[in-house]
């Protein structure tokens, strides 16, 4: 399995520019609770690769996986890649470094 490790910058800078496209794995309640402004909900419990497929693919930006802390989101990505899906990259440290390090959440 390719796993890319992405920081809180590359992140940031990604999406202030509008390159990237984080995808929150959390569950629901988590996402709700607070979550990176501009990220979108797919929760690993009901993780559907088909749908995540059609979301990178009508989308166009860079798709990072994200949740808490960075477990979560590797595996998605086993599930993804397993599907055929070409993802790799995730958010290492997760909404717990970007709320830790002061960033605005929504």
């Amino acid at each position: 399995m390719k796993v890319v490790d992405l920081d809180r910058e590359t992140v940031k800078q990604g999406l202030a520019d509008g390159s990237i496209l984080v995808i929150d794995v959390r569950e629901s309640h988590e996402y709700e609770a607070g979550h990176i402004p501009g990220s979108v909900s797919h929760p690993l419990s009901d993780f559907d690769p088909a749908a995540l497929a059609e979301l990178v693919r009508t989308d166009g930006r860079r798709p990072v996986l994200s949740c808490a802390a960075g477990v979560r989101s590797v595996q998605a990505m086993a599930v993804a890649q397993r599907a055929g899906l070409d993802l790799s990259e995730h958010y290492r440290g997760g909404f717990k470094d970007w709320y830790s390090a002061g960033e605005d959440i929504a």
